[in-house]
C-alpha cells in the first residue's frame, strides 16, 4: 500500500490498494473494453471528493509557471512543407493557445506528482492498457505537465506522439473547453488523410465525439490514432488538466525540437526518441 493512492484515490470505488481483487479486475476490464471500442475510457470521480479542491488549488497555483507562446501549428505539429498538395491536412494550420507547466516546476509534494510516481497507480494503468509495465518518462520537462487553456484560447486538433495518454481535469471552465475526439481515425498503417482533412475543415459529422469531463476524472486515451482537441474556453475561468506521460519503454525523453516548442527550453537530456511507426508526428 502506498501513501499516494491511499491519500488521493477513491479506493472504495477503485481499489488500487488491492491488486487482483474483484474490484480491481472489474475496473481494469471495463477500461480495456472501452479502449477497444472507443479508444478512450474515463474513470469517473477517480480522485476522492475531499481532495478535489486541493487538486484544483495546487494546479491553479502553478499557472504562472507555464510557458505561454501562441504558435501556428498543423495537426501533426510538423514544420510547414510547401511541397504538400493543397488538399493535404498538413497544409491546414491554426493557432495553438494552450500552455504547459513543466514537470520540474511541479513540486514533488503536489497531489498529481505523488500520483504520477506511485507504483500502484502505474501498475493499475499498465494492466488497463494491456502492458506488462509502464515507465515514467525520464524527460525532466514533459514527464508530468499541467495543461493551461485560458479563456478565449483552445488546444486545436492534433495527434499525440505517445500511443496512449493519461490525463485528469483539475479545473473546469464556466463554458467551452470541451474535449472532442475522433477515435481510430488513423492507424499505424494508414494516415487516412481524407477523413482527417474533413474533420479539421468542420465536416467531421458523427465521427466527432464530445466528452464531458469533471475535475477528478481520470482519462485514458489512445491519442496516437485519434484526432482530438479542446475547444475554445468561454467565460472567465481557465481550463486546467494534468497530463501523466508514461511509455512502455524506459529512458524515453522528448525530441529537442518538440520540447522547445512546448516549453521554450531544452535540457541536456533531450535528443531524438525513436518512433514505433512511420506516421507523421
Amino acid at each position: 500500500m502506498t501513501a499516494a493512492v491511499t491519500d488521493i484515490v477513491d479506493t472504495d470505488r477503485y481499489p488500487l490498494t488491492a491488486p487482483g481483487s474483484p474490484g480491481w479486475v472489474a475496473a481494469v476490464e471495463s477500461v480495456r473494453a472501452e479502449l477497444a471500442v472507443d479508444g478512450c475510457s474515463v474513470l469517473r470521480d477517480f480522485v476522492a471528493a475531499e481532495h478535489r479542491e486541493a487538486l484544483r488549488t495546487e494546479c491553479a497555483g502553478l499557472a504562472d509557471r507555464a510557458y505561454y507562446e501562441e504558435q501556428t501549428v498543423n495537426v501533426y505539429n510538423t514544420a510547414p512543407d510547401a511541397d504538400l498538395p493543397d488538399w493535404h491536412p498538413g497544409r491546414r494550420t491554426t493557432v495553438r493557445g494552450n500552455a504547459f507547466v513543466a514537470r520540474e516546476d511541479i513540486p514533488a509534494e503536489h497531489l498529481i506528482h505523488r500520483l504520477y510516481t506511485d507504483e500502484l497507480f502505474q501498475r493499475f494503468l499498465a494492466e488497463c492498457l494491456g502492458l506488462e509495465r509502464i515507465h515514467p518518462l525520464e524527460d525532466p520537462l514533459a514527464g508530468l505537465v499541467v495543461n493551461i487553456v485560458n479563456p478565449g484560447k483552445e488546444h486545436p486538433w492534433h495527434f499525440d506522439t505517445n500511443e496512449f495518454a493519461v490525463s485528469m481535469l483539475t479545473q473546469q471552465p464556466r463554458g467551452g473547453g470541451v474535449f472532442e475526439y475522433c477515435p481510430h481515425i488513423r492507424s499505424a498503417e494508414s494516415e487516412n488523410f481524407a477523413d482527417v482533412g474533413a474533420v479539421i475543415s468542420g465536416d467531421g459529422g458523427d465521427r466527432v465525439r464530445a466528452l464531458p469531463l469533471r475535475p477528478g476524472d481520470l482519462q485514458l486515451f489512445h491519442g496516437r490514432y485519434a484526432l482530438h482537441r479542446v475547444s475554445a474556453v468561454e467565460g472567465d475561468v481557465a481550463r486546467h488538466s494534468a497530463i501523466f506521460a508514461y511509455s512502455d519503454r524506459p529512458g524515453v525523453v522528448g525530441t529537442a525540437e518538440r520540447t522547445r516548442q512546448l516549453f521554450g527550453r531544452v535540457t541536456d537530456a533531450h535528443g531524438t526518441t525513436a518512433r514505433t511507426d512511420d506516421l507523421l508526428d
